[in-house]
């Protein structure tokens, strides 16, 4: 199973992406701005950070596309992009599938060995019960 196919994200892409959300500021402003668009001063009012540290963080988050800004008047009015925060969401479920198929060969490897050796699921739990004290 190819988990990154052409039509999702490239790989800078998705490396951007999962940088951008490894800060806890940065996924709590992308929270904030998929609620409704927020002006960086807004934004920047809600931590206990500098003005200039707050843009930062939304500049990350807009190279990674998971927010864009707009000029309003003076101010820069920053909106998620629920595009981006969709294809890096298909990237994840993509993924899960991976491992619930993993997880389902490898239960099907053990009903196999338990059908070729029965007496081996008895045997474990002969062995089990006699550790047990009453």
């Amino acid at each position: 199973m190819v988990v990154n196919k052409s039509d999702q994200l490239a790989d800078a892409e998705v490396d951007r992406i999962f940088h951008a959300l490894a800060d806890a500021t940065r996924r709590d402003i992308v929270t904030r701005v998929l609620r409704r668009p927020h002006s960086v001063s807004e934004l920047a009012a809600g931590y206990a950070m500098s003005f200039a540290a707050v843009q930062k963080h939304v500049a990350v988050l807009e190279r990674a596309a998971l927010v864009s800004k707009t000029k309003r008047g003076r101010e820069q009015l920053v909106r998620g992009e629920v595009d981006t925060v969709a294809r890096a969401t298909e990237l994840l479920r993509a993924y899960e599938q991976l491992w619930h198929a993993r997880a389902e060969g490898i239960d099907a490897l053990l009903a196999a060995e338990r059908v070729s050796d029965p007496g081996a699921t008895g045997a474990a739990d002969s062995a089990n019960d006699t550790n047990k004290t009453d």
